[in-house]
């Protein structure tokens, strides 16, 4: 059994490590509409957040997750349910028949859940609670500090914090347990009618309205204002959130993120996490705010004619030549100098523009050298790591910076492109051949034979665009990121732990670490793409610049939850699609009938997911119309067995729907056509 984490390691790592998702005891999903005519008229009921990922109760039963993926716990299982829970790195909801479902990390037994019935459901870290339809609350997982210890007698809510846990007796009575080093379990006297436990503080409503809170108040967390709620939320981070009797949300405590940040307007809850917060709009809307790293994503207004997405910042080239940056600038990254350009690139911490006059400047820290570009005139510029490379018009390669690799060490000859990557460089010859020098831990200088046109090269894998279209990737794979999908494209990038390409049509398609749970790139035609640490940009065909994150997505919510519903429109037919990844997950997704393959949010099933449990991808759209969802479950034999729900009807299982388990890596295998109906 794996050691129980400390207290210690959680307060170092809790940037990473987190949000424990609060039951929010206000809240009641009775008379919850139970059926509906199609996906699209769904609306979201119940709103939590959890560590790094989301999840929202649907008007129809089903919940929907997005966010972080790593565990798989936005995998969420088909089915009905009247309540949802997102905790650290797994996910419970009680189904229609009151007994619990937890899914993905169960390293402390967070998901071994009892027999039985239950009325409530509360999930922490690495504990949950469920209260019993007699009123006992029952407990398991990690019982570090005794917080899965729960007191004899009869109660009508549980939260299960962090490292403690609190019920509110049928009385009204707050009592909590498991550890106290800050007073969170040192509940007041008197009446409330719902308690939240966050990480080490609590929050109970008074029964006159009003929100008081005790424990950890380093940051203001528990200095509740004024005035009557009728919900509150404490955060597994710092901060807590309560909505007013009038509907709208406020919020407290540390806001280093924006997560103290609500927005104006009307709510029916509200829900807490570590570094983010998450609303539910009285139309069913939901809306989140918070972490957004540094602010990378949040893109300027106007026209650009080149963006390049970098590890916590991005630039852009405006039109007019001038570049301009957004995100992390404790480097000074984003203070790029005035006048006119015609390229840009973004390192690792640094940036740099090729002049109108063909000189390439720099900004940024330069503790290697990567910002002292030579003199001369070049015709191309690329930020890597902690070295830079520029293409001489002559054709020759220069690079300077850091190079305990070999990586600056350019060979001779004529080039065409040349990428500089993490600890190695890549150069496109005028031949069409790429030649690669410097570090090699993962193959990533052993370029492959074949003409291309293209090159980008990243920390420890590259990618070409070959004469014909195609995109090869090579080097490291950990995450499907070389895994580049068939078809024709006009550009290629080559991110941290994913990638990029741009289609002939102009669709953006991405494939790697970006996928698991993380938002899609935006629909529409693109002008570029930009591939970077934990996001990307693109440019619109207009010349606006898009980006969106890669790394958490718990702020991300679904275009379809965050829009007001819209009619449902005619379905149409098609086929399942799926591969088999380097990594053992199986892909999948939808190539409907004379149209390109459509690939879900949540698309994959892990090596290891449960024998005969079925697991549905996010809705499946094409042309802007949800038709339904993909269903896969791993069966004893190691085959994967896929099903096709439209939307508001029943499950359809095609004659061949069995992906095999010995498929070849990489190579896409269809079921027969499926027919969803007039």
């Amino acid at each position: 059994m794996p050691k129980t984490p400390t207290r210690r390691t959680a307060l170092t790592s809790l940037a990473f490590a987190a949000s424990l998702l609060l039951a929010l005891a206000a809240l009641s999903v009775a008379g919850v509409r139970q059926s509906i005519d199609a996906q699209d008229s769904q609306r979201a009921v119940v709103v939590s957040v959890g560590a790094e990922h989301a999840c929202a109760l649907l008007d129809s039963g089903e919940v929907e997750c997005w966010g972080d993926n790593g565990y798989g716990q936005t995998h969420t299982p088909a089915g009905r349910f009247r309540a949802v829970d997102a905790g650290g790195w797994h996910t419970c909801a009680l189904r229609e028949t009151g007994a619990i479902e937890c899914w993905e990390r169960n390293d402390y037994g967070q998901t071994d859940i009892p027999a039985g019935r239950f009325s409530a459901i509360s999930t922490g870290g690495w504990h949950g609670c469920g209260l019993r339809e007699s009123g006992k609350i029952e407990c398991w997982g990690a019982n570090d500090y005794g917080k899965t210890n729960a007191p004899a007698g009869s109660f009508s809510a549980v939260s299960a914090g962090w490292w403690h846990t609190c019920g509110l007796r049928e009385t009204g009575a707050i009592e909590c347990w498991g550890a106290n080093d800050y007073g969170e379990t040192d509940a007041p006297p008197g009446r409330f009618r719902a308690v939240s436990a966050g990480h080490w503080h609590t929050c109970g409503l008074r029964e006159t309205g009003r929100v008081e809170c005790w424990g950890d108040n380093g940051f203001g967390q528990t200095d509740a204002p004024t005035g009557r709620f009728r919900a509150v939320s404490a955060g597994s981070g710092f901060h807590t959130c309560a909505l007013r009797e009038a509907g709208a949300i406020e919020c407290w405590g540390n806001n280093l993120y924006g997560e103290a940040d609500a927005p104006a307007g009307r709510f029916s809850a509200v829900s807490a996490g570590e570094t983010n917060t998450c609303g539910l709009r009285e139309t069913g809307k939901v809306e989140c705010w918070g972490s957004n790293g540094f602010g990378q994503t949040d893109a300027p207004k106007g026209r650009f004619s080149a963006v390049s997405a970098s590890r916590e910042f991005t630039c852009g080239l405006r039109e007019s030549g001038v570049v301009e940056c957004w995100g992390d600038n404790y480097y000074g990254q984003t203070d790029a100098p005035p006048g006119s350009f015609n390229a840009i690139s973004s390192g690792l911490l640094y940036g740099c523009g090729l002049r109108s006059w063909g000189e390439i400047e720099c900004w940024g820290p330069n503790s290697f050298g990567q910002t002292d570009a030579p003199a001369g005139l070049f015709r191309a510029v690329s930020a890597g790591r902690q070295h830079t490379c520029g293409l001489r018009e002559s054709g020759g390669v220069a690079c300077w910076g850091e190079n305990s690799s070999g990586k600056t060490d350019a060979p001779a000859g004529r080039f065409n492109a040349v990428s500089a990557g993490g600890q190695h460089t890549c150069g496109l010859r005028e031949s069409g051949a790429i030649e690669c020098w410097g570090w090699n831990d993962h193959g990533q200088t052993d370029a492959p034979a074949g003409r291309f046109r293209a090159i980008s090269s990243s920390e420890r894998h590259n990618c070409g665009l070959h004469e014909t279209g195609a995109v090869e990737c090579w080097g490291r794979n950990d995450h499907g990121e070389t895994s580049a999908p068939a078809g024709r494209f006009r550009a290629v990038s080559a991110g941290e732990r994913h990638s990029c390409g741009l289609r002939e049509s102009g669709a953006v398609e991405c494939w790697g670490y970006q996928f698991d749970g993380q938002p899609q790139p935006p629909r529409g035609e693109h002008r570029s793409v930009s591939a970077g640490y934990y996001h990307a940009c693109a440019l619109t065909a207009e010349g606006a610049a898009v980006c969106w994150m890669v790394y958490n997505g718990a702020a991300d919510v679904p275009a379809w939850l965050r829009e007001p519903s819209v009619a449902a429109v005619d379905i149409n037919s098609g086929q399942i699609v799926a591969r088999r990844l380097a990594d053992g997950r199986t892909e999948f997704g939808w190539l409907p009938a004379g149209g390109e393959r459509v690939l879900p949010r949540q698309r994959y099933v892990p090596a290891n997911a449960q024998i005969n449990r079925w697991l549905r991808s996010s809705a499946i759209e094409v042309n802007g119309v949800k038709i339904g969802r993909i269903e896969a479950r791993l069966r004893a034999n190691g085959q994967t067995e896929f099903a096709f729900t439209p939307t508001g009807g029943q499950r359809i299982l095609p004659p061949s729907r069995y992906f095999p388990a010995d498929a070849a890596i990489g190579r896409w295998l269809r079921s027969t056509e499926i027919e969803l109906g007039e």
